[in-house]
């Protein structure tokens, strides 16, 4: 189960981590007195988020709530663009670019052309443009948004990583958790993400009653599916139906990679090559000769697998050797709920939108 993996904590941090959880404290001490203040609106406001650093599966779930609400209300997607190299707002337009929105956004934007994306560090700016504008969405969604408090949304939903559990997790440095395990509580709904498929009825019963919700809270659990294998480049050409037989090397820059490894490997592949990398991490030289030397060393029959993520930032980058362009193909991801749990979540998203 997700609270038997192994979980790396530094134990020579430890004071360091007290230190940084006075600081975290005293700001959610700030909020809770009302000295700083939380803004709400009109507008329906839902909040995906995680308390902890490291990829929780935010994008797929935010890319669920999109496919959810677009054909029922006027839906906006707020993100920080995290690593973008503009400033400000920025309204994501057709011909966009990472560099403007940042990998994710990026993404969304390419996905759901017809939904409205836009991205600025402060979300409270951010959603007053959005809200000002002639044709205002009636919804917005905001990405990664937990920690940032001066928005109090409609909706607030942790993710949480069944590989890396907060409840067994220590705040940074010696941990990955950007706030005690108590900021849980904010939440509305909890989402243990990246799950297994065949997750027993007993490890469902464990990791609720370890989670420790209140009420008010409403715990799910998903997992991901594959859709079929998207070519990167026109030189691909169409997608094989399955990876069955098939020598693969794996492009990863995002910050658990584990669960997909997982998968992949039950597609039955007869070998994969693991090229992992940070989360966004900013393709060099380097890398791609690394991807080029490593593509033309493996035997036939064989092909490049990476992320939705990463394909957003590789899509545009130089050097990589016809080989590999003939080759390279992205694994669409979409999220899950487990325990027959969609409908409820769903019934509980849309109720608020007809508030």
């Amino acid at each position: 189960m997700g609270s038997e993996n192994f979980i790396k904590v530094n134990k020579g941090l430890r004071p360091l981590s007290w230190l940084y959880g006075l600081g975290v404290n005293f700001r959610n001490f700030l909020f809770e007195a009302n000295v700083l203040k939380s803004h709400t609106y009109p507008t329906l406001v839902i909040s995906v988020g995680n308390i902890t650093v490291g990829g929780t599966g935010k994008t797929p779930h935010v890319e669920y709530l999109v496919r959810l609400l677009k054909d029922k209300t006027k839906t906006a997607v707020l993100s920080r663009g995290y690593k973008r190299k503009s400033k400000g707002f920025v309204l994501a337009k057709a011909d966009s670019t990472t560099a403007d929105l940042g990998d994710e956004p990026y993404q969304i934007k390419r996905k759901f052309p017809d939904v409205t994306v836009a991205v600025d560090k402060k979300r409270t700016r951010g959603i007053d443009l959005l809200t000002s504008m002639p044709d205002h969405p009636e919804a917005i969604i905001l990405d990664d948004a937990f920690q940032h408090r001066y928005v109090k949304p409609d909706i607030n939903i942790l993710l949480v990583d069944y590989h890396r559990l907060i409840i067994d997790d220590q705040l940074l440095p010696a941990g990955r958790l950007r706030e005690p395990l108590k900021g849980k509580n904010r939440a509305d709904i909890v989402i243990i993400t990246k799950c297994p498929k065949e997750l027993k009825p007993m490890e469902y019963r464990v990791l609720t009653k370890q989670m420790d919700l209140f009420p008010y809270q409403q715990l799910y659990f998903t997992t991901f599916d594959y859709e079929p294998l998207q070519p990167i480049f026109p030189e691909a050409g169409r997608a094989p139906q399955s990876i069955e037989g098939q020598n693969i090397l794996l492009i990863s820059g995002i910050a658990s990679p584990k669960q997909m490894l997982l998968d992949i490997k039950q597609m039955n592949p007869a070998s994969i090559t693991a090229l992992t990398y940070g989360d966004h991490h900013a393709f060099r030289k380097k890398d791609i000769r690394k991807i080029n030397n490593a593509f033309a060393a493996l035997p036939s029959p064989r092909l490049i697998v990476t992320t939705e993520k990463d394909a957003a930032r590789l899509v545009n980058i130089e050097g990589l050797s016809d080989l590999v362009r003939q080759h390279f193909y992205v694994l669409p991801l979409k999220v899950m709920f487990m325990q027959d749990g969609e409908d409820m979540f769903n019934e509980k998203i849309l109720e608020k939108v007809k508030r």
